[in-house]
């Protein structure tokens, strides 16, 4: 079964306020027992980011993504279908679903 990175894109910092950041984790923890077996590593929120070129290496990078999920599913369209109702969406991010091509 394809493996899938699931990258979160947006959707404003964690709250402030210990009991709304609780119920964000809750909502998360339900929505990751809801996907079961496919759960391959439930990931993390990213901090800093550099990006590196062929002409070296610079602070920060545009578009990086806030963190990461990692799934296994039949297909893309599947894989996909695990995250529509992700609570992460539901605050106003975006979630990038792409399929590992590795052998």
């Amino acid at each position: 079964m394809p493996t899938f990175l699931v990258t979160y894109q947006g959707g404003g910092p964690p709250p402030a306020d210990p009991e709304a950041r609780q119920q964000m984790m809750s909502a998360f923890q339900a929505w990751a027992t809801g996907v079961g077996s496919n759960m391959v590593d439930p990931g993390a929120p990213l901090g800093a980011a550099k990006t590196v070129t062929s002409d070296g290496v610079s602070d920060g990078a545009s578009g990086a993504p806030g963190g990461y999920t990692l799934l296994k599913a039949a297909s893309l369209d599947d894989a996909v279908g695990l995250v529509q109702n992700h609570p992460f969406v539901a605050r106003g991010g975006t979630l990038i679903v792409s399929q590992s091509v590795a052998p």
